[in-house]
């Protein structure tokens, strides 16, 4: 029965969730709803998209700072949604300085309603399946986002302006449903389960999602307009490509190399510009270049999510983690859509521009190797507790004894570092040896010391990486 309700609520969870970034895609975030209010009534795209996106990116920043427990998540992520119905309200009138007022303010209360969002992925989802739930979020977001679209771009933005609201609404009864009396336990069962702290891989996560992003922001204000003419196609081939790529990365086995799946999608990028580049603006010109550019951004959107997934397990706010992750995202995005306004302002033709952009990409290829293994260097760490749990008793013996320590480890040394390697938390490896946290903690500093490591992460990742050059 408990594992029925908590597939119930995971599943709830990302209903509601995919429900508000559809309607983030479809409206907010370079939303076809609003490039077509926008040109039905001949205004200036530019300013609202920048304000829209400069709240959306201050909201995922922000929310962790007043949000840091899960009944605060629920009513900020219910709340968020609210603001967002009435601010899209003056969009069913003549454009007014109500447009920039409702776009700001949607556009910080959506930010925040995502990062929030965080501790429904955390408490709702299983460690090690989180890759999954952000995969089902994007999808089912992406799909909707194309219902929207088609509607609001072959019949009228307005009843696509309603359809968005409508997903809101929808979204608002999914997570109003969803409990926060479990907090108290979960939150038990995450403290002091951290290995070593996240700041500096979320700060290299950041820098990795802000530079391959940049160019998407391209891909906006570039490649977008040059096939804005294939309008029936565009509004519903545009994200099949990135919905394909999703699944296809939701479903790769856990033992796959996802670290070379990356360098497929940046050579999908630069194929996406250079075609941009050779090609005419035909319909199968835009198959291609759009197949491989929103290809390649299903394939690294998934892998930044899933990594901030599965680091909030060692986050104390996973607001906080997730809004910080995904403000490096929509950050990429707007210094990559404001490189795009300058070219295209001055005149460039679209060669040049795509050459431009084509510059930026091969600067992101060069500073993906070392970025790359930096992240791939944390996945492995956080991969590395459901492999030592897959090995057999006497082989996990055998990872211990093989690394020489500075001292040797005493016996309750040895058990508490069995149980480290297992995953479990200083609480539970209390609770398991009958001896208080303060005493773990004591233990486990001084087996930190013994092998000359400062953390879980690194403590793990020396021993289980001593494994794999053993079985080599």
């Amino acid at each position: 029965m408990n594992v029925h309700k908590e597939i119930n609520f995971r599943r709830l969870s990302i209903a509601g969730f995919s429900f508000l970034f559809a309607y983030i895609l479809s409206f907010q975030f370079e939303g076809q709803v609003l490039y077509s209010l926008l040109d039905l009534h001949e205004a200036n795209a530019s300013a609202y998209i920048l304000s829209t996106m400069i709240a959306h990116f201050a909201g995922l920043l922000t929310c962790g700072l007043f949000v840091r427990t899960q009944v605060a998540a629920k009513n900020m992520v219910l709340g968020g949604m609210g603001f967002c119905i009435a601010a899209t309200v003056p969009f069913f009138f003549v454009p007014s300085a109500l447009w920039t007022v409702g776009l700001i303010i949607s556009g910080y209360a959506s930010g925040c309603a995502v990062s929030a969002w965080g501790f429904f992925l955390r408490a709702f989802t299983p460690k090690n399946e989180r890759i999954k739930s952000c995969a089902d979020v994007l999808i089912y977001s992406n799909l909707l986002m194309i219902s929207v679209n088609i509607v609001a771009m072959n019949r009228s933005p307005f009843i696509g302006l309603s359809l968005a609201m409508l997903c809101l609404v929808i979204g608002m009864s999914f997570i109003w449903m969803l409990p926060v009396e479990l907090e108290n336990e979960q939150n038990k069962a995450f403290e002091n389960k951290t290995h070593g702290g996240i700041k500096n891989p979320l700060i290299l996560l950041c820098i990795f999602v802000f530079i391959i992003t940049i160019n998407s922001g391209l891909m906006y204000q570039v490649i977008n307009p040059a096939f804005e003419h294939l309008t029936g196609l565009v509004s519903w081939y545009w994200a099949v490509p990135y919905i394909v790529a999703l699944a296809i990365m939701r479903n790769l086995p856990m033992k796959a190399q996802r670290s070379r799946i990356l360098y497929i999608g940046m050579a999908m990028i630069m194929g996406a510009f250079i075609s941009f580049m050779l090609l005419q603006r035909r319909t199968s010109d835009y198959l291609i270049v759009d197949t491989l550019m929103l290809g390649a951004c299903g394939i690294y959107d998934l892998f930044w999510w899933s990594i901030l997934g599965e680091m909030l397990d060692y986050s104390d706010n996973p607001a906080q983690t997730f809004g910080i992750g995904l403000s490096a995202n929509v950050l990429g995005v707007l210094c990559g859509g404001v490189l795009g306004m300058a070219v295209t302002s001055i005149g460039l033709p679209s060669a040049e521009i795509a050459v431009i952009a084509l510059t930026v990409v091969c600067v992101t290829l060069v500073m993906l190797p070392p970025l790359n293994r930096q992240l791939v260097l944390l996945l492995k760490s956080h991969a590395y507790l459901a492999a030592y749990d897959s090995m057999s008793q006497s082989q996990q013996t055998d990872i211990v004894r093989q690394i020489k320590t500075l001292d040797p480890l005493t016996a309750r040394e040895q058990e508490v570092l069995q149980l480290i390697l297992s995953g479990k938390s200083n609480r539970e490896i209390a609770v398991a040896l009958f001896i208080s946290e303060s005493t773990v903690k004591t233990h486990a500093r001084n087996i930190f010391s013994k092998y000359d490591v400062g953390s879980r992460a690194e403590l793990i990742s020396t021993l289980l990486k001593n494994q794999r050059l053993n079985d080599t």
